[in-house]
């Protein structure tokens, strides 16, 4: 796994071996993923939100370009730490970055901010993913001009719903762009 760009670009990070929950976006699509955004919103002082962190690909790569704040909610206390101790060796300042070892749904009913990105890589298998987005938009948490992302697989479709803006499929990715900006 590497930073594509910023100034930590080039930098790899070895996740650990055992990640039984943990299904990492892969290099190809987080660049493409990345290529879309660079086009769209500028990087430099945002808030980010990192649904399901994971390993904290997504953010790091936000961090390394230049956001000033990442709130990352990621329930597995292993890649929890895993992602604290990454954003830390990397040189990230302690204010800059929360990590909320939650599960995505509690945090998100109790969650009143605006995020100028926020991104989702649920598990592929979750029965509920459908309501990521729903939550998301009916309680307002894109910033205007921001974008909300959310990564799930070609048998998944938000063309019909609320906010919906476009998608980009990379194989067995697909990401869904949305904003309240129309």
């Amino acid at each position: 796994m590497r930073i594509i760009s910023g100034k930590w670009g080039g930098r790899k990070i070895k996740p650990p071996a055992k990640m039984p929950f943990t299904r990492p976006t892969t290099d190809i699509a987080k660049e493409g993923l990345f290529n879309i955004l660079q086009n769209r919103i500028s990087f430099h002082n945002i808030r980010t939100l990192d649904l399901f962190g994971g390993t904290g690909a997504i953010s790091y790569e936000l961090a390394s370009r230049g956001a000033a704040y990442l709130t990352i909610v990621e329930k597995d206390n292993t890649m929890a730490s895993f992602i604290q101790n990454n954003l830390t060796h990397l040189g990230a300042l302690p204010n800059q970055f929360q990590i909320y070892r939650q599960d995505v749904f509690n945090f998100l009913s109790s969650c009143k901010g605006k995020f100028d990105f926020i991104f989702a890589g649920p598990p592929y298998a979750l029965g509920n993913i459908d309501d990521i987005p729903t939550i998301i938009v009916e309680q307002q948490m894109i910033a205007p001009g921001g974008y909300f992302v959310l990564e799930h697989t070609p048998r998944n479709n938000y063309q019909n719903f609320k906010s919906y803006q476009f998608e980009r499929n990379y194989g067995t990715t697909v990401f869904s762009f949305f904003s309240l900006d129309n």
